[in-house]
């Protein structure tokens, strides 16, 4: 395997430069998507080497659970200063699994509560809680979609507000953000050098809503004024915070970008320019962590299955 396996620990970093030039440059539908896969495959591929790790680590423990061909020396030198990289990576990988239940966990816990709240509700499409503290957020599963909004939120907003307000959680619902943004929660708990990531797609994922609801009720002004009004009086409400979805984003920068021209719906950006740069980086960095990690995964089979007695 050689160095090969450690390789995709660290080309997450091939992924920095475009997550912040993604929020600028590109339309957020593409820097949603693209920031989103190159998150997931970075952050298996980074596992997958830490189990391998793993493996080798295992052979330094007292006791060692696995087979004992697989503590043979020959393993080991697969691996590079394996007496230093093996142990280390036991407890790294213990910890990614532990920070990706317990993120699972507590998303699953929240949305059954989300649930439980509208218990008792019409079932349609929006719920409307009366509710003192204004707030309103998309909730996916269960029977159906649902747009949820309190009394207190709703009031605060004009007619032509309303509209463009339902028309960006529908489009949060519509485009699947919150499949979207877990899993790129989750890539983040499984490599740190993800985070950066995690941060953009917020952000983006709230753009590519707002432009959604901007094409939808047919008026910039009218969303970026609904979107102002509805951070400005929901500042410190009580909100059901869901794993998987974005809080509400810097919220001066979209309200600018939508009373800004719409973005230009390009798929990938020109080769030559920064952005183009910095997204092809990021898709080569994904590429070479998943064939390092490919590789290096078959290496191993072949080398434990012949350190194995049949």
């Amino acid at each position: 395997m050689g160095l090969f396996v450690f390789l995709p620990l660290v080309l997450p970093l091939t992924a920095w430069p475009i997550a912040r030039l993604a929020e600028q440059r590109l339309h957020p539908r593409t820097a949603t998507r693209l920031l989103t896969g190159v998150a997931v495959v970075t952050a298996v591929c980074s596992t997958v080497s830490l189990g391998l790790l793993m493996v080798v680590g295992t052979a330094q423990l007292p006791g060692n659970p696995l087979p004992d061909g697989w503590s043979d020396p020959e393993v080991r030198a697969a691996v590079p200063y394996d007496e230093v990289a093996g142990l280390p990576a036991i407890p790294a990988l213990l910890a990614v699994l532990v920070a990706c239940g317990r993120t699972l966990w507590r998303h699953g816990r929240v949305r059954r509560r989300a649930h439980r709240a509208l218990a008792g509700l019409p079932d349609t499409e929006v719920a409307v809680l009366p509710d003192g503290a204004p707030y309103a957020y998309a909730l996916a599963g269960g029977r159906r979609d649902r747009v949820v909004v309190t009394t207190a939120l709703l009031a605060c907003l004009e007619p032509a507000e309303r509209r463009a307000l339902f028309a960006h959680k529908r489009a949060h619902l519509a485009a699947g953000h919150h499949r979207l943004l877990l899993a790129v929660r989750l890539a983040a708990r499984a490599n740190p050098f993800l985070w950066p990531l995690r941060t953009a797609v917020s952000y983006t994922a709230e753009r590519w809503a707002d432009e959604d609801a901007a094409r939808a009720v047919g008026s910039r002004p009218v969303v970026a004024r609904a979107i102002g009004k509805a951070a400005l009086v929901s500042a410190g409400s009580p909100v059901t915070t869901l794993a998987g979805f974005a809080a509400s984003g810097p919220v001066p920068r979209r309200v600018a970008a939508l009373l800004g021209p719409a973005p230009a719906a390009r798929s990938w950006p020109p080769v030559f320019t920064s952005v183009g740069l910095a997204a092809w980086g990021a898709a080569v960095g994904a590429v070479l962590s998943a064939m390092s990690s490919a590789n290096s995964a078959v290496t191993m089979a072949f080398i434990l299955y012949a350190a194995t007695p049949l």
